[in-house]
């Protein structure tokens, strides 16, 4: 296990720009994910943290998450009995909380038997009635993060350390929204006010003790539970820390910081080392999901710094958030992928010179509680985002407004979109650089592109499975050659594997055959060697997917007549763009089978065609002027035609293969 980070590497927060009474405050805030609050090893990293802060003569809230993959084990239980359908997930749910509670030593019957009762009692009425009203969701949702609570807070009791398990419906409550639309939000995904509240701050440190409280859920002004939507045990603990003046937020979880792309769609991504709370803001927004977006704006309002730590790795830096960084140039510092949009597109020409139609489309927006985010506008056509990744625009709230907006204009649906965003400082400023980088987009249809008012984001709308492929070609462009920015840490590559030298498998080809290879060398200062036993193993290989009919070797990547017979030999076919090349291959490989040849020729004269069809070849058509031209040519002849989906890449700007 590593060992706990020390105080002093949080001591300097009047240089991170925090107010002179923030920095004074006793109050830390550490917020620990679900996957930093699922195993022993995990927990003792959390005690020695907590005990780190407490000899600091700090005043320590732990908020923690439900144990990892909870949450979705509970929405699918839910799921499945609203179907009328029996699962295990229950079972699976109470087994995950014993075993922990096991590795823990502490008594998980005792502690959560009550608990998981109701959730029994919850899924049965659900199952039998075959219908899930929203109250009853969010009460099923939150029993998470009651009983992960119950377990931590047991644990830190002990191993010695005082701690008092508070409900966290008891500490905040939401605010209601206007209007009959954004009732379902307000149980789904609600929001707190954000004030020092100085009853809380007396009422918690009357205990004396590490308060431990969960994230995610709170209470309406009517008693009733309520999330904060998925992922808001981030913006849980901002809540506290406002209402705190807390000295910091720690956000303890599964990654050492913010990235300057997701890393599992970019392993060469760059830690972020230091972030101003507005670029933060939209790299969350954008679709990074290290932090929740709604949590920035509670520790902004109140200057309070924000950093973001990783549990297994508590020795690296991370990332600090606060009103202050080093880095002002203009500069991109993320490429944020954001899946699962919706664009509703707007079109009408009586849209241009009219006074007040954006007023009355957004009033349809807002009456049935759909929140738009990105806006692209043209004489005669409005287009907006909206992020449906949670399910927040169901089926009839879509077709009701759709229905609404019919007198406005002609409205249609465009799914299955990917936000691509470039997050920077003054992007405005740096788009002639960024030029060479956006020709990404040339083979791309782009829905929607819209940049931010504030100069902190560029965002291009697409297909959802171009995303990915998108932001590496972005991050190699941009991110890849910022080099030595101050703003940039270690790769996740090298955060994960170290600096260690890679050490070379012993059974490479030319390893094994280092002698025979030197004699060559000495004999020929200049050759090309090929080892005919890697040829054969490779093609074995290819031969061997299943997913593929036919191998087919291009005789124009090397006509050695030795590498030829090899892969002859082995069953691999050929393909040839001349006819010079066909009887170059006949010459090398006696009795070879014509059927096995594909001729692919480019814009070849018709003789040429005629020539391989009289020799019985497979032909290949790159374009559809012969078929125009000469139709009693092709007359009862199988033919491969190749088809432009446009799109592909090639050795050559000019040049593209797809």
């Amino acid at each position: 296990m590593n060992l706990p980070i020390t105080e002093a590497e949080f001591s300097d927060s009047a240089v991170l720009g925090a107010p002179e009474d923030i920095a004074r405050s006793p109050w830390v805030v550490l917020k620990f994910g679900g996957t930093s609050v699922s195993s022993a090893e995990s927990w003792a990293t959390i005690a020695g943290l907590v005990r780190n802060r407490l000899s600091a003569e700090l005043k320590p809230v732990v908020v923690h998450s439900a144990l990892q993959g909870v949450s979705n084990k509970l929405l699918a239980a839910l799921q499945a009995a609203a179907a009328g359908e029996r699962t295990g997930l229950v079972a699976e749910i109470r087994e995950q909380h014993y075993e922990l509670a096991r590795q823990l030593g502490v008594d998980g019957p005792a502690l959560l038997n009550e608990t998981l009762h109701e959730l029994e009692q919850l899924i049965a009425g659900v199952r039998l009635v075959r219908e899930v009203s929203v109250r009853v969701h969010v009460r099923i949702m939150a029993l998470g993060e009651l009983m992960a609570t119950r377990l931590g807070a047991e644990y830190l009791d002990k191993v010695g350390i005082p701690v008092e398990w508070l409900d966290a419906r008891d500490l905040l409550t939401s605010v209601s929204s206007s209007g009959g639309g954004q009732r379902s939000r307000d149980y789904l995904s609600a929001k707190c006010a954000s004030f020092a509240d100085a009853v809380m701050q007396e009422r918690l440190a009357a205990s004396g003790k590490v308060i431990l409280t969960q994230g995610f859920i709170a209470r309406n002004e009517w008693g009733e539970t309520v999330i904060l939507g998925r992922g808001g045990s981030d913006t849980s603990a901002a809540y506290f820390a406002g209402r705190l003046a807390a000295r910091r937020l720690e956000i303890w979880t599964d990654v050492p910081g913010m990235f300057t792309a997701n890393p599992r769609v970019v392993p060469s991504a760059r830690l972020l080392l230091s972030l101003h709370f507005d670029e933060a803001q939209e790299l969350a927004s954008a679709g990074s999901s290290v932090l929740h977006p709604r949590c920035l704006s509670p520790v902004r309002d109140f200057g309070i710094p924000l950093f973001i730590r990783c549990t297994t790795q508590p020795d690296i830096a991370g990332t600090v958030v606060s009103a202050v960084t080093e880095e002002v140039e203009p500069q991109v510092k993320g490429i944020c992928l954001r899946n699962g949009l919706t664009l509703i597109s707007m079109d009408t020409v009586g849209m241009w010179h009219e006074v007040g139609f954006l007023a009355r489309a957004f009033t349809v927006f807002s009456e049935h509680g759909v929140s738009v985010d990105l806006v692209s506008t043209s004489e005669t056509n409005v287009t907006v985002s909206i992020d449906t990744a949670d399910g927040m625009l169901a089926p009839d709230t879509e077709r009701a407004l759709l229905a609404d907006l019919a007198p406005l204009c002609r409205a249609r649906t465009i799914t299955d979109c990917s936000a691509v965003s470039l997050v920077g400082r003054k992007i405005r400023t740096i788009v002639p650089r960024l030029a060479p980088a956006l020709e990404v987009f040339e083979e791309e249809k782009i829905h929607l592109m819209s940049q931010a008012a504030n100069d902190l984001n560029l965002s291009f709308v697409v297909d959802q499975g171009q995303g990915p492929k998108l932001v590496r070609k972005l991050h190699a462009s941009i991110i890849g050659k910022a080099g030595g920015s101050p703003a940039f840490g270690p790769s996740w590559e090298r955060l994960q594997h170290g600096d260690e030298p890679v050490v070379l498998a012993q059974d490479l080809w030319w390893v094994k055959k280092r002698d025979r290879l030197l004699e060559v060398a000495h004999e020929q200062p200049n050759a090309y060697v090929y080892d005919r036993d890697s040829v054969r193993e490779a093609a074995r290989r290819l031969l061997d997917l299943g997913s593929v009919d036919r191998v087919l070797y291009a005789v124009k990547a090397n006509f050695n007549a030795e590498l030829l017979r090899t892969l002859a030999g082995e069953g691999v076919d050929f393909e040839c763009v001349s006819p010079g090349e066909v009887e170059w291959l006949e010459r090398c490989i006696d009795g070879l089978d014509r059927g096995r040849i594909l001729f692919t020729p480019n814009f070849a004269p018709r003789q040429e065609y005629a020539w391989a069809i009289d020799k019985g070849l497979l032909v290949t058509l790159d374009n559809l002027f012969p078929l125009q031209a000469w139709p009693e040519l092709f007359e009862g002849v199988e033919l491969f035609i190749r088809i432009d989906p446009g799109h592909g890449r090639g050795h050559h700007e000019n040049v593209k293969t797809a």
